[in-house]
């Protein structure tokens, strides 16, 4: 299910008793809108509660104040003004009680759980579930107004919980379910049936819990979580200046007035109940002030009227998450650790959620009675004679040693108590000589910025293990929120060495140039979106040394020189930018020299040597794909394996591909590019072999063609001869070719792929060699890395073999492509000649930016991509199932699911100006698909009725804003690529001026 939008809050507000911690807690908070936990304009904000037992409902009050202090100062007012709370949307965070099991408190306490979909890895504390839960689960759909949160406990919430705002006025909380034998012990809510409260029993009776039984046979917990509208956050925040609620604010204090304690469900929310009447709740005690202070009732009373006075009229709801989950985070140790178990899971166990101070406790699992017989500590060495009983609890306890008059301290120093002697002997006299302090005494002195900081580097440190495991294992795991965490928290120096390291060490090619794209991505981030865009060129002179240590294959070499030369680049955007290409470009050498392996399939066979000026003609069908594209594009096709389903098609009836080459006398190549065979529009002759240099510059003149003669075999560019050595040695003279396609530039119809098969089958045999189709289908790959466009296999697959068939490349190397014909219904290759058609958009499609980025995302593992790589190769096999069984219907789904897939493949291939056109089609076809990589050239439409050209050429004309278009007939080529040799024509002069 998709995430909903999240909350854009105003402000987060993070509140807690530790006054020496204030500023460690707001690095927090910014640290996690660094991690895009909190949106980028939220106001963030770690606030001290005023005095250490002001209750939660008085650091609420606190917080308001300061929230409404500085959104006051933002807007430019010299006062407070509730007015800046209409259009706010506030979180507040308590920190609440101090928390034995961990130095930084329960909302920093670490849970064994990961979330994969998060932009950033790091640490996933309580705190970061709870900001999540409230941002995306709790939040969306709220009014302006002011949500309070506690952290003492672990939360499960559904995505989408059904929580209507509709009308929504005064306050409401957020129940979760419970069980009748917890809510003994716990806060529950009595609701009428529309879910207004009318009552909170604290630990109450069996006949009041059982009056709040749900039809689930569940009771609702007051659950930590509570939303204020704007109108009662208004009158909340009113109290701040009346006596003695006053005292519950910094304000107040910073004044001399008294403190008073609060409780925010039951003093705050509590008057609000409707069943509650105003003699019981002035009478009434909340459970947090506990059973002493008894002289500060009357102080207490007085703040509940005025509590009364402003809020008593303001509705308090329930919203019940039926299928949500609570857990208190207790100090009871076996209960926490089980909690942190299954945080969350259905049927975790909901544990007590007040921790009381009291002598009958235990420690190492043993009543004090025990612990005192067996160690021979006593009760005056942990308190003070008159302590009284109700405070002789573990908190109070001096136990720990800090300092020994003679000696320096260690772990046997306190871990002697776990001996079952009787009594400790040495170790007992020299633990009373010790200072010692107890665990109230030590928390003032706790480092909580050494802890966290201690935390996160242990992280990173894991973190540098885990990539390393990721490349070298080759796991489909995306490295990329590591470098994200790695680049905002101030440390990419680690990642980027540990990269170099996996890179240089690689046996694998693969391994290796993932881990330099994994580079790529640390410079891009380090970039922080600012210096241009990521796909660009890469051919800067400085990069060259490194490149060309790559190009030998000495990988160890080409990494330590990248690494220098990345050095140079890293003080400011452009030059990170700019740096990441050339780390993407490097990682295409390595690609390459893989795809190269595809040679080990290419072979010839001799035949009579064509006579001079003989021309030999190569034409070809385009193509068309019907599913699983992108998958044949390295790496994809040797790491995942590849398999497309493909059509050879005539277009309008015409072959519109080809090439044709013959020998000539002069010892020269004469290149000839042209729209048809009989309009050339580029002509080159090369001489000497610095006129081919510039074969591997795709978009320098007749570069294909200069690869063509080179990955041929017929010109060597590096040998020690000249160009017109070669060639009278080996053939006696030059060669003319000419090329051709009828088709617009990146039409999505194979046009380059096809082209440089129909150059290369024509080159071989004007030059005395055949080369079998499948053989070709690799020579073009090999042809397509020396010219450095990259690209897959499936373009020649499906315009050099005939009719209907998929490829297939299994996920190894050498890279090898295997072709099956489909076999079809008879009569249906003509019902689907009826029924196809192609309409050129009027749009050139970019795709070498989408390559750039599709391989950018596959080499990053993003989970969604990968996924979506595997359901492309799947569903060529169901598409294959559709054509045999020759349905329409069932083409058209494969269709339309196809188009979705690459879209999800290459955001932005959908031009808007496409999906107007295919929105207006849509009703009369069973599905379609831009073909290719998308971007523009040709939509191909399967019709639901036959021959319907003319008709949808009606149904375009009457839509407005579709700019150049044209339609035209498309029918399935059963002969794929044919060669054929003409009469032979003299040529003793070059034809070009």
């Amino acid at each position: 299910m998709e995430q909903p939008k999240g909350v854009d809050w105003t402000v987060v507000i993070l509140t807690c008793q530790y006054k020496d911690s204030v500023q460690v807690f707001q690095r927090e908070l910014e640290v996690r809108q660094k991690r895009e936990q909190i949106p980028a304009g939220t106001l963030l904000l770690a606030v001290e509660d005023p005095e250490k037992r002001v209750g939660s409902g008085g650091a609420t009050l606190n917080a308001l104040l300061v929230a409404a202090e500085h959104l006051s100062a933002r807007a430019g007012f010299t006062v407070v003004t509730s007015d800046v709370l209409h259009s706010a949307w506030i979180l507040i965070l308590h920190m609440g009680r101090d928390f034995p099991f961990d130095d930084c408190g329960r909302a920093f306490t670490c849970l064994s759980v990961e979330n994969p979909e998060a932009p950033v890895e790091a640490l996933v504390c309580n705190l970061d579930c709870l900001l999540d839960i409230m941002t995306y689960r709790l939040g969306p759909g709220s009014p302006p107004g002011v949500w309070v949160c506690s952290t003492d406990m672990l939360l499960s919430v559904p995505v989408n919980p059904g929580i209507s705002w509709d009308s929504f006025r005064g306050a409401r909380v957020i129940a979760l379910p419970g069980s009748l034998a917890y809510a003994r012990n716990h806060g529950v809510y009595l609701t009428d049936p529309q879910g207004l409260v009318l009552d909170i029993y604290y630990q109450g009776t069996e006949a009041e819990i059982q009056r709040c039984v749900r039809p689930d046979g569940r009771v609702p917990l007051v659950s930590g979580v509570v939303f204020f509208s704007v109108e009662t956050a208004e009158r909340l925040l009113a109290t701040h200046v009346s006596p003695p609620l006053d005292a519950c604010t910094y304000l107040g204090l910073d004044s001399g007035a008294r403190p008073v304690q609060l409780s925010l469900f039951f003093d705050i929310l509590y008057c609000m109940a409707e069943n509650v009447t105003r003699e019981d709740f002035l009478v009434g005690r909340p459970p947090e002030l506990g059973q002493g202070d008894a002289d500060v009732a009357g102080y207490l009373q007085s703040a509940r009227a005025q509590l009364w006075r402003e809020l008593r009229d303001q509705p308090l709801t329930m919203a019940y998450v039926s299928n949500g989950s609570y857990s208190y985070m207790t100090s009871s140790a076996t209960e926490f650790l089980h909690s942190l178990a299954r945080p969350g899971a259905p049927g975790a166990q909901i544990v007590h959620s007040q921790v009381e101070r009291q002598g009958a406790g235990t420690y190492l699992n043993v009543p004090w009675s025990e612990f005192f017989k067996r160690t021979g500590v006593r009760a005056w060495d942990l308190w003070d004679p008159d302590t009284p009983p109700a405070e002789c609890c573990l908190p109070s306890a001096r136990l720990f040693p800090v300092l020994h008059p003679s000696r320096d301290l260690g772990p046997q120093d306190l871990l002697w108590m776990l001996d079952r002697q009787e009594d400790g002997g040495e170790a007992l006299r020299a633990w009373r000589a010790s200072w010692r302090l107890s665990w109230e005494q030590l928390q003032p002195c706790l480092d909580r910025a050494a802890t966290l900081a201690s935390r996160r580097d242990l992280f990173f440190r894991q973190a540098l293990h885990k990539a390393r495991h990721v490349l070298e294992a080759r796991q489909d795991l995306s490295l990329r929120p590591l470098i994200w965490a790695a680049v905002r928290e101030g440390c990419p120096g680690p990642l980027l060495a540990t990269l170099d390291q996996v890179a240089a060490g690689a046996g694998d090619p693969g391994v290796a140039a993932r881990a330099l794209a994994c580079v790529a991505d640390v410079l891009g981030c380090m970039a922080e979106g600012r210096g241009g865009l990521r796909s660009g060129p890469a051919a800067n002179p400085e990069w060259m040394r490194p490149f060309s240590y790559l190009e030998c294959g000495d990988l160890a070499a080409g990494v330590e020189a990248l690494a220098q030369e990345r050095d140079k680049w890293l003080s400011r955007p452009a030059l990170l930018v700019r740096a990441a290409r050339h780390y993407e470009g490097a990682g295409q050498i390595l690609i390459r020299q893989a795809v190269m392996s595809a040679q080990h399939f290419v072979s010839t066979e001799p035949v009579e040597l064509p006579g001079l000026g003989q021309w030999v003609v190569a034409e070809c069908p385009a193509r068309v794909d019907f599913s699983g594209g992108w998958s044949d594009t390295p790496p994809l096709a040797y790491e995942l394996g590849g398999a497309v389903l493909g059509l050879a098609v005539r277009v309008d009836g015409r072959r519109p591909i080809g090439a044709r080459a013959r020998r000539i006398p002069e010892p020269e190549l004469w290149l000839a590019v042209g729209p048809r065979q009989d309009e050339m529009t580029v002509k080159i002759v090369c001489r000497c072999l610095a006129d081919l240099r510039d074969y591997c510059q795709p978009h320098a003149p007749g570069a294909l063609l200069k690869a063509a003669f080179i990955c041929a075999g017929i010109v060597h560019v590096h040998s020690e001869l000249q160009l017109n050595e070669q060639l009278l040695r080996t053939f006696g003279g030059g060669f003319e070719l000419h090329t051709w396609s009828e088709l617009p530039h990146g039409s999505g119809l194979g046009t380059s792929s096809i082209l440089a098969g129909t150059a290369l089958a024509a080159l071989q045999r004007a030059a005395g060699r055949v080369v079998g189709t499948e053989a070709l289908i690799h020579a073009v790959l090999h042809l397509e890395q020396v010219l450095t466009t990259g690209g897959g296999w499936q373009d020649q697959v499906g315009g050099l073999m005939p009719g209907i068939k998929v490829g297939r490349s299994q996920a190894q190397l050498p890279l090898k492509v295997e072709v099956e014909e489909v076999t079809v219904p008879e009569g249906f290759v003509q019902k689907l000649n009826d029924h196809l058609l192609l309409v050129y958009t009027g749009k050139t499609r970019l795709a070498r930016n989408l390559l750039q980025d599709v391989l950018r995302s596959w080499y990053a593992r993003l989970p969604a991509v990968v996924q979506n790589a595997h359901s492309l190769v799947q569903q060529t096999e169901e598409c294959a199932e559709a054509f045999r069984q020759g349905s329409l219907p069932l083409l058209g789904q494969c269709l339309t699911s196809y188009w979705e897939q690459k879209k999800l493949m290459a955001p932005g291939c959908e031009p808007l100006a496409v999906r107007r056109m295919m929105d207006v089609l849509a009703p009369h076809v069973h599905g379609q698909s831009l073909a290719g990589a998308g971007g523009g050239g040709f939509l191909y439409l399967l019709t639901k009725e036959p021959q319907q050209k003319e008709a949808l050429e009606a149904v375009l004309a009457k839509t407005e804003g579709l700019g150049n278009y044209s339609i035209h007939l498309v029918e399935v080529d059963t002969q794929g690529l044919s060669l054929k040799l003409l009469g032979t024509e003299a040529s003793t002069c070059c034809p070009f001026p």
